[in-house]
């Protein structure tokens, strides 16, 4: 598993979603996903929104994933 697989993935799955995933050693990764369909959802949510984009990678492929999950609005504020 690679950083730009799990972009992709994430991406595809969350249409509109923009996603920046790094992790060096192929299990561990982070990941900032910035999405509309965030609005009005809480952090668990949203994560769970990203976990569903990955299926069964989760825990098999990608051990770890942590996660910032954004809307546009709260990414433009960020920085």
């Amino acid at each position: 598993m690679n950083a730009d697989t799990i972009r992709q993935m994430i991406e595809a799955g969350l249409p509109g979603a923009r996603a920046q995933v790094q992790g060096e050693d192929g299990v561990h990764f982070e990941a900032t996903v910035v999405a509309e369909a965030f609005a009005g959802k809480l952090p668990l949510a949203r994560h769970r929104m990203v976990y569903a984009t990955l299926g069964d990678q989760m825990g098999t492929d990608i051990h770890a994933l942590a996660l910032k999950t954004l809307t546009p609005e709260e990414a433009a504020r960020a920085g």
